[in-house]
């Protein structure tokens, strides 16, 4: 008589799917804890792809709308400090015709005007990273100021003939439909400047001149600056005017770039609650996964030693 082990087929066709079901489970849980996602496919993330991949476009968009803005912001900040430097430079050249006036004396002011003149061009004529002329316009490819001397601003027919930049601004866009107008005009903010230079240069080759001719300097050289005073403080109020409007700029791209950061944080956050695991219940998963699987092992090993002749005395 042949004695036989008490289990059946059934019962280890059962058990081979609990070992299959519980080794699936572990893979699983392991490819998570490894990964920190939860599936590494959509089939994976089942109904919720749609949502995810809607999500997921937001934050980049978000993303690309805030580096942009990050960039206008940059500009914006140099702006603010060329601003400042043009006004320092406007109120210097009022500052040195006022001393002229109150000593009869304008042998230096040429020389501080060609100065000034030279950093007023260096700072309309900046290039930004790219190399585009920062103050250009629409037309950044050229220097924005064309003259380097108050000889050649004096053979002008006008002042406005010192300036080559277009005249669209360069904006930016912050947001869907949304854009802030960040670029400035040499003409804009430089032509008050470049006015009064070119009326002292004029009269100091003309007939009455030049300025520094006679100490104490004639009447004419006196009422002349005198009278361009004004034109002077204009000047440095359109600098000033120039400024203020950049830090509006600046406060509209601060507000922009912080509501994006917003978004993407929150789309991100989306993304995160669909495709990220919570750690902790992953790794308690894992080790359930673990437990489940020996288990299943040892109770199919145990089942299949097992015969009548354990039970027989």
């Amino acid at each position: 008589m042949t004695v036989e082990r008490t289990s059946t087929a059934a019962q280890s066709q059962f058990l081979l799917q609990q070992i299959q079901s519980a080794s699936q489970n572990l893979d699983k849980n392991q490819a998570q804890v490894a990964s920190g996602k939860v599936a590494n496919n959509y089939t994976g993330i089942g109904d919720k792809v749609s949502l995810l991949e809607a999500a997921r476009t937001s934050a980049n968009k978000a993303d690309a709308y805030q580096s942009n803005t990050t960039l206008a912001l940059n500009q914006a900040d140099l702006q603010d400090t060329q601003m400042s430097s043009l006004s320092d430079l406007a109120n210097q050249l009022r500052q040195a015709m006022t001393t002229a006036v109150a000593q009869g004396d304008g042998t230096t002011l040429m020389t501080t005007a060609q100065g000034i003149l030279d950093q007023v061009n260096q700072i309309l004529n900046t290039k930004d990273a790219n190399g585009n002329y920062l103050y250009g316009g629409d037309k950044d490819n050229v220097p924005p100021v064309n003259i380097t001397s108050l000889s050649q601003l004096a053979a002008l027919p006008s002042a406005s003939d010192a300036f080559s930049n277009g005249t669209l601004k360069k904006s930016v866009m912050v947001g869907d439909g949304q854009s802030v107008q960040v670029g400035m005009l040499a003409s804009d903010i430089g032509s008050g400047l470049m006015q009064t230079l070119k009326d002292i240069a004029t009269f100091d080759s003309g007939s009455s001149g030049p300025l520094s001719a006679s100490t104490p300097m004639t009447k004419a050289a006196n009422d002349f600056l005198t009278s361009e005073l004004p034109t002077a403080i204009s000047a440095a109020a359109t600098v000033n005017n120039a400024a203020a409007s950049n830090g509006f700029v600046y406060n509209q791209l601060q507000n922009a770039s912080d509501h994006q950061s917003a978004l993407s944080t929150l789309y991100k956050g989306f993304v995160s609650n669909i495709e990220d695991v919570d750690m902790p219940t992953a790794i308690t998963n894992l080790n359930q996964s673990q437990v489940a699987l020996q288990a299943a092992y040892q109770v199919t090993a145990q089942l299949n030693q097992v015969s009548l002749l354990n039970y027989l005395k």
